[in-house]
This record gives C-alpha cells, sequence and structure tokens, in this order.
C-alpha cells in the first residue's frame, strides 16, 4: 500500500501535448466523427419512442404480421452495430494520430508514456 498520494503530472507537459499540431488534429478527428455519430445516434434511437407515443405510422403492417415498429426497433441494433463498427475502425487511425503525438513530443525532448 502506499500512502494514498498519485504523482502529479507537470502542467507545462500537458500544456506543450496540447500545443503540438499532432495532438490538436487528432481532437479534431475525434470530434469530427464522435459529435456526428452521437447526435445520429441519439435522434435514431428517440425517434421511435416519439413515433410510437404520439403517431400511428409505424402501426401498419410491413412484412406479414410484423409492422414497421418491429422492423425499427431491430434497425436500431443494426444500426448500433454499425456504429461500433464504423468507431473500431476510426479508433484505428486515432492510434496512429496518437503516435504522431508521442513521437513529436519525444521529439521535443519531452517523455512520452
Amino acid at each position: 500500500m502506499g500512502n494514498g498520494k498519485q504523482p502529479k503530472a507537470e502542467m507545462g507537459d500537458w500544456g506543450r501535448v496540447a500545443q503540438t499540431g499532432s495532438f490538436q488534429e487528432l481532437i479534431r478527428q475525434k470530434s469530427s466523427f464522435i459529435v456526428p455519430a452521437t447526435i445520429f445516434f441519439f435522434v435514431f434511437y428517440f425517434i421511435l419512442p416519439v413515433l410510437t407515443a404520439y403517431s400511428t405510422v409505424l402501426n401498419k403492417k410491413a412484412v406479414g404480421a410484423i409492422n414497421w415498429a418491429y422492423l425499427y426497433a431491430f434497425a436500431q441494433f443494426a444500426m448500433t452495430w454499425g456504429l461500433c463498427h464504423l468507431y473500431m475502425r476510426k479508433a484505428n487511425k486515432f492510434d496512429e494520430l496518437v503516435n504522431k503525438v508521442k513521437q513529436e513530443i519525444t521529439d521535443k525532448g519531452g517523455k512520452a508514456e
């Protein structure tokens, strides 16, 4: 057991990391994917309860005894898996940018772990 104290990161190091072009590019690329994907997810997700509560548009039969509400609910599973797959592909590119940030910091004499 330790004394409960965590080592403090020097703010100068974090400030230096935040100023690098590679880190700013990483944040820009992550934000340009995560923000629209999150908005899309929430809109797609909340359309089902809103439509089922306030309209009858999803009550119509789609295939046999299955109505559009069930198909839309199933589509939410497919959408979630699809977004997960897209994020996994993007995360590999984010990892490459993280390595560039680390390299840029170590080239400038800093410490990257």
